[in-house]
C-alpha cells in the first residue's frame, strides 16, 4: 500500500503541475478578440451581376439651421419660413374651416413647444456622451457649444484609451482602494470603448525599458497585475523582451545600460475625430446637437428653479451679423464644460466657491521616424517624477505629457521651457547619435485637464481622484474631472442622476435610425430605456474592418495611404468622403485632392466635414475634422487657402468672412507652436512660397533641417577647395 502511494504521489502532483501551467499556458496564449479584425457587421457593397454598383445609404442628420430652429421651438419660438407657411395655412383654414391636416399640425406645435428633459452644456468627450447616452433612453436633449466639439481638452489628449499602469501603482504602494478602482472602471471602459469604435481606436503595445536587473520582476509583476486586472477585458498579456529584441523591436532606443524591457498593451484613438463621431451618433438618434451656440444666462422660475438657458449663435458673429439671442426650455440643464466648469457654476450662483484646479498639459509632435509605426514607450520615472509617453499617432510621434497648474484660457499656447523639458527628456532615453532636435518639433500645444475638488468636502483643497457629479440648490447638474477613457461610465451616472433629480421618464426607442445603413442590423434591438451605450456602435464603425481600405482603393482608385487614413478616421462613411473627392485628371490616383503633400487628408473630408459634421470654420477642419494643425502647424498653414476656398463653395462665404477666417486660423495656429514670424503671414505669402522662409533664430527653432549641406567631393563639378553652396565668383572661392 505505502509503494503505491509513493508511486501515485509524484504522477498526481505531475500531473497537477501540468494541468496547472497548461491552464496557465491557455490563459496567457487564448485566442483574442482584435478590433477591426472581425469580418464587417455590414459587408461592403458589392457589383451585381449585370454590372451595376450600390453604393451604402447611410441616414442623414439634421442640418445645423434645422437644429437651431428645434432649439426655438422649444420655447415656442417659431423659426421665420415656419411663420410664413403657417400663416399661409391660416389663411385657408378661415376660408374652408379646419382639416385633419390642420388639427395633427396644431398637435405637433404643441408637442414642439415641450421643453427638452435635459440641456447640455459642452461639446466635449463628456457633453457629448451625456447626449448620446441620454438620447438612447428615450429622452428629448438638446446639446450646445460655444466652440466646436472637442474644441477644448477634449482634442488635446495623449491619444491614449488607458486604464492607467502608473495610477495602478500608487493604489499599490499607497494601498489606496480608490485609485484601484479607478483602474479596473477604466479597462473594463477600454473595451467598451475599443469595441463600440473599432476604427478610431486601437490596440498599442507600450514599452518599459529596464536599466537594472531588479527592476525586471518589479515591471514584470506590475504588467502581469494590470494584465489580471483587465481580465476579459485585455488582449496580449505582457512579456519581457531581452537586450537585443528590444532594440529589434524599438530600434532608437539607447543601448548603453539597457537590461531589456517589457510590453504591456493600452489603446490608442484619435480623440477629436470620437469627440465628433459621438456628437453626430447622439444626432442620428434624435439629439439636438449644436456647435458654435454660447450659452449667455440661465433662466430661473419664480421659486430660483433652472428652467432654460439664453444662447446666441456665433456663426451670425462670424459672418458679420448681430447674433440675436433666444431661450431654450429645459426641464434640466447639464454642465459638462470641462475646464469652464465654474464659469456656467457662477452663471447660477455668482457667490459658489471654484472647484476647478486646472493643469496644463503640453504634447509635442514629433516626425515619425523617431518610433516605430506599431510601438511606444513610457518613462515611467523622469528627471523629476513624472511619466512620459512617446507614442506613434498618425504617422508621427507624439511625446508628453507635463502637469503644472495653470490659469484657464480658450487656446493655452505651450510655453518653451515645458516643450524643452520634453525633449530633454527623450535624448535621455533614444539613442546618442540621434540629435532630437527643437526644429523637429512639428507642432506643440497645451491641453488643461480640469482637475476637481469636492464642494461638499471638508477639506476643499483635496482633488477628486476621478470624475464629481454635484447639484446645486437651483437645480444646476454638474458633471466634471475624469479622463478621456471614462467619458462614457460619467455620462451614464450624470443621466442617471438627472433622471433622479428632475423626475424623466425613458421610454425604448421604437423607430430607431439604421445607423449602419443598412437592414442586416436593427439599432434599436437593446435600446429598452435603460443605459445601453456599452454597446451602441458609433457611426462608421458598423461597416468596418481592417481590409475595408481594399475596397475603397478598387472601387475609387484612391491611393493606398489614403484610402487606410480614411477608413481609420471614418469607418464605413469612408464610402461617402471617397465619392465627395474630384477626381484628380491623373492616371493614379483616380480620386482625392490632398491639401498637403505630407499627409493623406483630401479634399473630400473637408466637404464632408461641412455637409455631414457641422464645420462651420477652418479651424473645425484643420484641427478636429482632420488632425492636420495637431500633426504639423506649418503644413496646416500651407493648406489654409485651399481649406478656405472648398469651404466658402459650401457656405457661400463673401470675402470678408473669408479675411476673418484667415486671421482667426492663423492666430489658433499659434497655440499649435507655430513660428512667431508666422502670425502675420498673407495668403500671398503662402501662396507664393513664402510661408517655410526663416531667419537665423527661427531656423534653429523650427527648422527640421540644417541650410543646403556641402556636396560630396566626388560629386563636385568644382575645384578641389572650392564651396559648393558659394557662389564660383564668391572670394571664398578664389
Amino acid at each position: 500500500m505505502s509503494t503505491s502511494r509513493r508511486l501515485l504521489r509524484p504522477i498526481l502532483y505531475g500531473s497537477a503541475a501540468a494541468i496547472a501551467g497548461g491552464g496557465v499556458l491557455y490563459y496567457v496564449n487564448r485566442p483574442r478578440k482584435i478590433p477591426g479584425s472581425d469580418p464587417a457587421s455590414v459587408p461592403p457593397p458589392r457589383y451585381t451581376e449585370d454590372g451595376r454598383f450600390a453604393p451604402p445609404r447611410f441616414p442623414l442628420v439634421k442640418t445645423r439651421d434645422e437644429q437651431i430652429a428645434d432649439l426655438k421651438r422649444s420655447s415656442g419660438v417659431r423659426p421665420a419660413a415656419d411663420v410664413i407657411i403657417r400663416s399661409t395655412k391660416e389663411t385657408l383654414k378661415s376660408l374652408i374651416g379646419p382639416t385633419e391636416d390642420g388639427l395633427d399640425e396644431e398637435r405637433g406645435r404643441n408637442q414642439d413647444a415641450e421643453p427638452y428633459d435635459l440641456l447640455v452644456i459642452g461639446g466635449g468627450a463628456t457633453g457629448t456622451g451625456i447626449a448620446l447616452d441620454a438620447a438612447t433612453r428615450g429622452l428629448k436633449v438638446a446639446m450646445v457649444e460655444r466652440e466646436d466639439f472637442a474644441s477644448g481638452t477634449s482634442s488635446k489628449s495623449t491619444k491614449l484609451v488607458h486604464g492607467g499602469v502608473r495610477y495602478l501603482e500608487k493604489a499599490v504602494w499607497d494601498l489606496d482602494y480608490n485609485q484601484y478602482k479607478l483602474v479596473k472602471e477604466a479597462l473594463r471602459e477600454r473595451k467598451y470603448f475599443l469595441d463600440t469604435a473599432p476604427h478610431l481606436s486601437n490596440w498599442l503595445p507600450i514599452m518599459i525599458p529596464v536599466q537594472k536587473w531588479w527592476q525586471a520582476p518589479y515591471f514584470w509583476a506590475g504588467t502581469k497585475f494590470y494584465d489580471f486586472l483587465a481580465g476579459s477585458e485585455g488582449i496580449e498579456s505582457s512579456y519581457f523582451l531581452t537586450k537585443s529584441r528590444a532594440l529589434d523591436a524599438f530600434p532608437m532606443l539607447k543601448k548603453e545600460n539597457l537590461f531589456g524591457a517589457l510590453v504591456y498593451y493600452d489603446g490608442a484613438h484619435n480623440d477629436s475625430r470620437m469627440n465628433v463621431s459621438l456628437a453626430m451618433t447622439a444626432a442620428l438618434y434624435g439629439a439636438t446637437v449644436v456647435n458654435h451656440v454660447e450659452v449667455t444666462g440661465l433662466e430661473k422660475d419664480a421659486d430660483g428653479k433652472l428652467i432654460g438657458a439664453r444662447v446666441k449663435d456665433r456663426v451670425d458673429e462670424k459672418n458679420g451679423r448681430k447674433a440675436q439671442e433666444f431661450s431654450i426650455r429645459a426641464k434640466g440643464i447639464i454642465n459638462a464644460t470641462g475646464p469652464f466648469t465654474d464659469a456656467i457654476r457662477k452663471m447660477d450662483e455668482p457667490q459658489t466657491s471654484e472647484i476647478v484646479a486646472p493643469s496644463s498639459g503640453v504634447h509635442v509632435i514629433l516626425p515619425g521616424y523617431y518610433s516605430p509605426s506599431k510601438m511606444g514607450l513610457i518613462d515611467p520615472h523622469t528627471s523629476d517624477g513624472r511619466v512620459i509617453f512617446f507614442l506613434p499617432w498618425q504617422g508621427n510621434t507624439i511625446a508628453g505629457t507635463t502637469d503644472a497648474p495653470t490659469a484657464i484660457s480658450q487656446n493655452p499656447i505651450a510655453g518653451e521651457e515645458e516643450i524643452n523639458w520634453i525633449l530633454s527628456e527623450i535624448r535621455g532615453y533614444l539613442a546618442p547619435d540621434l540629435n532630437v532636435r527643437r526644429g523637429d518639433v512639428l507642432a506643440a500645444w497645451s491641453g488643461i485637464r480640469p482637475l476637481v475638488k469636492d464642494p461638499h468636502s471638508k477639506n476643499t483643497e483635496s482633488l477628486v481622484r476621478n470624475h464629481l457629479i454635484s447639484v446645486s440648490d437651483s437645480g444646476l447638474l454638474t458633471c466634471a474631472g475624469g479622463k478621456w477613457t471614462t467619458y462614457r461610465q460619467m455620462a451614464e451616472e450624470a443621466v442617471d442622476e438627472a433622471i433622479n433629480r428632475y423626475d424623466l421618464r425613458t421610454s425604448a426607442l421604437i423607430q430607431a435610425p439604421r445607423v449602419s445603413g443598412s437592414e442586416m442590423i436593427d439599432d434599436a434591438a437593446a435600446l429598452d430605456g435603460t443605459c445601453q451605450t456599452h454597446q451602441v456602435r458609433l457611426v462608421g464603425a458598423h461597416g468596418f474592418s481592417n481590409t475595408l481600405f481594399i475596397n475603397l482603393i478598387q472601387h475609387f482608385g484612391l491611393e493606398s495611404i489614403v484610402a487606410k487614413h480614411l477608413t481609420e478616421s471614418y469607418g464605413d462613411r469612408a464610402w461617402t468622403v471617397a465619392a465627395l473627392s474630384a477626381p484628380t485628371e491623373q492616371r493614379y490616383p483616380v480620386r482625392g485632392l490632398k491639401i498637403s503633400a505630407l499627409y493623406p487628408f483630401i479634399d473630400g473630408e473637408i466637404r464632408y466635414a461641412v455637409r455631414h459634421e457641422y464645420a462651420q470654420t477652418a479651424v473645425d477642419v484643420l484641427a478636429r475634422r482632420t488632425r492636420l494643425a495637431f500633426l504639423n502647424a506649418q503644413a496646416a498653414l500651407e493648406a489654409l487657402p485651399t481649406v478656405i476656398d472648398l469651404m466658402s463653395e459650401e457656405l457661400q462665404w463673401d470675402k470678408k468672412r473669408q479675411d476673418r477666417e484667415w486671421k482667426d486660423t492663423v492666430q489658433f495656429l499659434a497655440s499649435m507652436g507655430l513660428a512667431k514670424s508666422k502670425l502675420s503671414v498673407t495668403r500671398k505669402d503662402v501662396e507664393n512660397g513664402k510661408a517655410g522662409e526663416y531667419d537665423e533664430h527661427e531656423r534653429a527653432l523650427y527648422s527640421r533641417h540644417d541650410r543646403p549641406a556641402d556636396t560630396m567631393e566626388s560629386d563636385s563639378k568644382l575645384s578641389p577647395g572650392e564651396k559648393p553652396v558659394i557662389s564660383r565668383d564668391s572670394p571664398v572661392n578664389k
